[in-house]
């Protein structure tokens, strides 16, 4: 039940940033061809990308809320991180091709190209686009961080990119438009900026997601609380071999516990049920949760 609210809430969200992205595309290429913006059309390809990203979001969440079955014990989170993977490579594209651009226009101005003043409505399209993308940063990492969904918290960097280039470039085509013709360069000089931001927060999703295909663990301080979470149950001594992994927006933990050697069956299964309700108590209810009993023998 909350994994189909989770993903309603995801859904509903990309739906509308995808919608907003739609608008702004529009605007940016449209009002960056008219109005003579290299800088605006590259803020409108990244726009595109957020769009496509969208798509692979809400495709990853479709996939992703499934539950588990005979073929997939753990469920389909890894749909979930696949996703994000493929979102962080085609932002680094993205970022990479409006890098090549930028350098391209400023090599051809130093060769004594003259760069076009852009217009107003360049400028006005770029600040309405810091509006619109930073609120759907906000409410969209809010809904990424309350559903753990690492894929969504992606899409909501993805949409800080855009309000970070759309700010840079603001600043770019008002440089251009208002410092005259030697300062014209500002213009694809902020697409160039942008780029690098939009390059870096690609390889962080990029590094995260792949660590998680690879099955790499949790976090140290995460696995600390785990262990504290466990020595705090009565009856439990030295637990070890601890394994944990994530799946879309699950943990597994596997650990081994010993207990008293006094206790019977039903006894040591107590206490592991007692741990498992503390770790799922930390981690969600769709926590995966395998605790190994053994006897103390000091």
């Amino acid at each position: 039940m909350k994994g189909r609210d989770n993903y309603r809430k995801g859904r509903d969200i990309t739906l509308i940033g995808s919608f907003i992205n739609g608008i702004l595309i529009i605007l940016k290429i449209g009002g960056g061809i008219t109005g003579k913006s290299s800088a605006i059309i590259a803020d409108g390809i990244h726009s595109f990308s957020d769009f496509v990203s969208d798509i692979i979001v809400l495709s990853g969440l479709k996939l992703a809320s499934k539950p588990c079955d005979e073929s997939h014990d753990f469920g389909h989170g890894k749909y979930e991180t696949f996703s994000s993977f493929f979102l962080g490579v085609f932002l680094f594209l993205a970022g990479t091709g409006i890098l090549y651009n930028g350098i391209t226009e400023i090599i051809s101005f130093l060769k004594g190209k003259l760069i076009k003043t852009p217009s107003l409505i360049t400028l006005l399209i770029a600040l309405l686009s810091i509006i619109f993308k930073e609120y759907l940063y906000r409410v969209t990492k809010k809904i990424g961080e309350k559903t753990n969904s690492d894929l969504i918290i992606a899409n909501a960097w993805h949409h800080r990119t855009d309000a970070i280039s759309s700010f840079g470039v603001s600043l770019g085509i008002a440089g251009a438009i208002f410092l005259g013709d030697k300062w014209r360069f500002l213009d694809p000089l902020s697409s160039i900026i942008l780029s690098v931001f939009i390059i870096i927060i690609s390889f962080k999703i990029i590094k995260d997601s792949f660590n998680e295909l690879v099955e790499a663990s949790l976090d140290i301080n995460t696995e600390n609380r785990i262990l504290h979470i466990i020595n705090n149950v009565e009856g439990t001594k030295s637990p070890h071999n601890l394994k944990t992994r994530k799946i879309g927006n699950r943990i597994s933990i596997d650990v081994h516990i010993r207990v008293s050697k006094e206790l019977n069956i039903s006894e040591a299964h107590s206490i592991a049920t007692t741990v498992e309700k503390g770790l799922k108590n930390e981690f969600g209810e769709e926590t995966f949760v395998s605790i190994h009993i053994e006897p103390d023998n000091y």
